[in-house]
């Protein structure tokens, strides 16, 4: 892939301004809230029917809007990814707040052009490299090459999408998109990461389970809200409640979060380094926003790995699966955007009616027969 400038747009709000935190905070001290709504109180986008809802008033004020706190470290996010991409801001606010929008960009990030500042609905109009947004349905309808999702409370039951928690997630992405790492190649000789990446129904935990039972993979332990089974204690899990959970994410206490089926899942990096310091190899089924993570922090000894599954099996897998009917239609309609994230990984692995032979081409590709 050739470097050159990459065009990358970016929401504004929640991703440079914070929104919807502040926009509580002033309905809590309005309403007199206690406790005081928070955003994990906020639970899909726009109206819920719930108190939460009363925030939304607050998004069609230009005071609001010209008040809007920025979030820690966005100028100098934008200040880095200057130096790599014209950088475009796409962002969508009532018309009566659209001048107090403009003039809060062109004073807050003076080295972005003003003609690089997009105010509208339409942002499947926009032709972009890359576009950041918190909002789901901006990065399902996108036509840019890479839309990424930037992981908020009120969009983690949307999985398979590329996705970042961070700046520094998504820089890393840029320069991965970039080929900035081409000559790093994974090295897994003395220990390392194998992450499996693939939407759901392509077997990542079968072939995770063979990697560790056929070939000596280790897998973490692994933090999780979902209710321990009748088999299970806590050995390969840590089982916390959901307030225990956001404690410990708060705190940044764990290198990477999903959601799967509403439950959380964590994975806290000493259970990873104690397996990779020893030379052996960690195995973990994960998102590619994971993976990414994982990438960023472990670099060459981490190998991403997509696995390559028939359409048809993955759909007739996902149906098999006892999951509300909101969850398996989100994970089917959103097949073909994991299927983009296979560009991102190290190596592809097609995966057959016999998992067995995936997991031992993973295995022959790093050494370990």
């Amino acid at each position: 892939m050739k470097k050159y400038r990459l065009k990358i747009g970016l929401d504004v709000d929640d991703i440079l301004y914070d929104c919807n935190a502040y926009a509580l905070e002033c309905l809590n001290k309005a309403e007199g809230y206690e406790p005081p709504l928070t955003i994990y109180d906020i639970k899909g986008w726009g109206s819920e029917n719930g108190a939460v809802d009363g925030r939304l008033r607050y998004f069609s004020d230009p005071e609001f809007v010209s008040a809007q706190p920025m979030l820690p470290g966005a100028d100098e996010f934008v200040r880095k990814l200057l130096t790599v991409a014209d950088v475009f801001f796409v962002t969508a606010v009532p018309p009566v707040c659209m001048s107090a929008r403009a003039l809060r960009l062109r004073n807050d990030f003076p080295e972005v052009p003003a003609e690089n500042i997009l105010i509208g609905t339409r942002k499947d109009m926009v032709n972009l490299d890359m576009l950041l947004d918190d909002g789901a349905h901006n990065i399902t309808g996108s036509p840019a090459t890479y839309p990424v999702l930037f992981r908020k409370p009120w969009n983690t039951r949307l999985s398979g999408l590329l996705s970042v928690n961070s700046y520094d997630d998504f820089l890393h992405l840029v320069e991965i998109i970039r080929n900035a790492l081409v000559d790093e190649r994974p090295d897994l000789s003395s220990g390392g990461v194998v992450c499996l990446v693939g939407p759901t129904g392509s077997r990542k935990n079968d072939i995770a389970r063979e990697l560790v039972e056929s070939y000596g993979f280790e897998k973490p332990i692994t933090a999780t809200t979902r209710p321990p089974r009748a088999d299970e204690s806590h050995g390969n899990y840590r089982f916390l409640n959901d307030a225990e959970f956001i404690r410990e994410m708060e705190s940044g206490n764990f290198l990477e979060t999903t959601v799967y089926s509403g439950y959380h899942f964590g994975t806290r990096p000493e259970e990873i380094d104690k397996i990779v310091d020893k030379g052996s190899v960690a195995v973990l089924p994960i998102d590619i926003c994971g993976a990414l993570t994982m990438k960023n922090k472990y670099r060459s000894k981490a190998l991403l790995v997509f696995l390559r599954r028939r359409r048809y099996d993955v759909i007739r897998d996902i149906v098999s699966r006892e999951m509300d009917c909101d969850d398996m239609t989100s994970r089917i309609l959103s097949i073909d955007d994991e299927y983009r994230n296979e560009e991102l990984c190290d190596m592809t692995v097609r995966v057959g009616a016999d998992h067995s032979l995936a997991a031992r081409d993973i295995a022959e590709h790093i050494g370990r027969k």
